[in-house]
């Protein structure tokens, strides 16, 4: 009896190896994944923020979990069950997906540039919003163009995980689409926080919440342009990358084996931090890759009748446009914080005594 209880016991503990080995396992390729597709997560942070321009501060954070539900929705109900469907019947059209995918991140990422030389500031900026209806609207264009962002980022993770059993392919997407929800609306909802958080420390009495308050507020034109700057590099990156490998999977390898060629030449070549070498030329060879390829389309794109008119109104914001905004915000709070301060002073003066 006990030699069977501790044989169950065995058995018992065994399973419960087995299963923490298929968590790790699972936790591992969520977070390969998850770092694939990191130039598509930092456009999706770039682009939300402006979604709440305009919108009084006690609507800012639920509107920013409205478009977090709307985006749970997208990758769940929508492109989780497809992304599956796909890779386990049609395996072969992946890295044409993913080629449509890394041209349309070059596509972007090539237009912001332009957009930086040219100086171009007249995308519209949302109006203020007000009422029920006005807020249903914006969220249902917030949550639109989220479906496009979480397409490709979901795509990209599956392609990283294409060999693996279904069953694994599906914890480790639905791990990439919460982990990925999570962080990138958990960043938004403090970014258009900051400066609201800023104001509020600025008008306590304590010197040092004073001054981190006046920090915050100064930081957030420079947190906005950081997180466009880096947002364009990470698509033309990322794009630029996609577009490589994928050509390669369909059999065209002169551009990919090259890089690839080099980029182990100077892995051996440079002790000690010849990876780090070699993964900056493979970076920059990929971003090259992007912006050649988004400048043919961009040029295509501006050439068809069509144009491109609307894009950037529903998700495309400049760094000057974003650093005008936010510099607009400073002023406005640093003018309440002196009003504050003017105010305290006349109220403890010898005449305000009196």
């Amino acid at each position: 009896m006990s030699a069977g209880l501790l044989g169950l016991l065995d058995d018992v503990a065994a399973i419960a190896r087995l299963a923490a080995a298929s968590v790790d396992d699972v936790g591992m390729a969520a977070g390969r994944a998850t770092a694939k597709a990191a130039g598509v997560v930092v456009d999706d942070t770039a682009v939300t923020p402006q979604y709440v321009r305009g919108v009084a501060a006690e609507r800012e954070i639920p509107i920013v979990k409205k478009i977090a539900r709307g985006s749970i929705r997208n990758k769940l109900v929508f492109i989780l069950p497809g992304a599956l469907i796909l890779s386990q019947w049609a395996p072969w059209l992946l890295p044409v997906i993913l080629i449509l995918g890394g041209s349309y991140l070059a596509f972007e990422g090539t237009e912001k540039v332009w957009g930086r030389i040219r100086g171009h500031e007249d995308h519209a900026v949302p109006a203020t919003v007000e009422g029920e209806e006005a807020e249903k609207t914006l969220v249902a264009g917030a949550v639109r163009t989220d479906l496009i962002l979480s397409a490709e980022i979901m795509v990209i993770a599956l392609n990283e995980v294409a060999d693996e059993p279904f069953w694994s392919r599906l914890a480790i997407l639905l791990v990439v689409a919460v982990a990925i929800t999570v962080v990138v609306y958990g960043v938004v909802g403090l970014i258009v926080k900051m400066d609201d958080i800023g104001l509020s420390l600025a008008q306590r009495s304590s010197a040092s919440s004073q001054r981190i308050g006046k920090a915050l507020v100064a930081g957030m034109p420079k947190v906005l342009a950081v997180v466009s700057l880096v947002g364009t590099i990470a698509m033309l990156w990322v794009g630029g990358h996609i577009l490589l490998t994928s050509s390669d999977e369909l059999g065209w390898h002169a551009p990919y084996g090259f890089v690839h060629h080099v980029e182990e030449a100077i892995a051996h070549a440079v002790p000690g931090i010849g990876g780090v070498l070699a993964w900056l030329f493979n970076t920059v060879c990929s971003a090259i890759v992007g912006l050649a390829v988004g400048a043919v389309v961009v040029t295509v794109m501006h050439l068809l009748p069509f144009g491109r008119k609307d894009h950037g109104d529903a998700h495309e914001t400049p760094v000057a446009e974003d650093e005008r905004v936010a510099l607009d915000v400073a002023r406005a709070v640093e003018q309440d914080i002196a009003e504050h301060e003017r105010g305290h002073d006349a109220a403890h003066s010898p005449d305000g005594d009196r």
